[in-house]
């Protein structure tokens, strides 16, 4: 009789192992290292420096890569934009980002930018986290549990002054 729950629970421990195993695997498919809170592979996040400027002078946004793979390819762009204290957009244009995510772009404050907070957008061009479906088009094949997240535009402030 030992021998028959001995026999059962090694049965019970391969299924588990089984279900762990399939659980990482598909985690790996779908892009990401397998930890289950790294689902789906979001774009890592981006600073400014410096976070004030004059008017004219050199700001740099940039991201490091990505934690996990989001697999943006060797062509991959970044969408950067400028939108002054007064609501307008006085830049707007893309830079080339790296398969992970990472980007380094360094510009000049527009001389026409209006003096106060500028708002600096950064996200992958062509990629839509939040499309009206309600499903996240980055997320592997399959069913995956998804995090509910903002799908408001992500800025970063940059005070310019005089």
């Amino acid at each position: 009789m030992a021998r028959a729950a001995h026999t059962k629970r090694r049965g019970v421990e391969s299924w588990i192992l089984a279900v762990v195993l399939a659980v990482f695997l598909g985690m790996s498919a779908a892009g990401c290292s397998p930890s289950l809170g790294s689902l789906p592979c979001m774009p890592p996040d981006y600073k400014v420096t410096p976070s004030s400027a004059k008017l004219g002078e050199e700001v740099t946004v940039s991201a490091l890569d990505a934690t996990c793979n989001p697999r943006y390819g060797g062509n991959a762009q970044v969408r950067i934009v400028f939108t002054d204290a007064t609501g307008v957009e006085v830049l707007n244009t893309t830079a080339p980002m790296a398969d992970k995510g990472g980007f380094t772009f360094t510009t000049e404050v527009p001389l026409q930018t209006a003096v106060g907070e500028v708002a600096v957008y950064a996200a992958p061009e062509g990629v839509d986290w939040c499309d009206d479906t309600g499903k996240n088009n980055r997320a592997g094949p399959g069913e995956v549990e998804l995090e509910m997240v903002s799908c408001a535009k992500p800025m970063k402030p940059l005070n310019v002054t005089n």
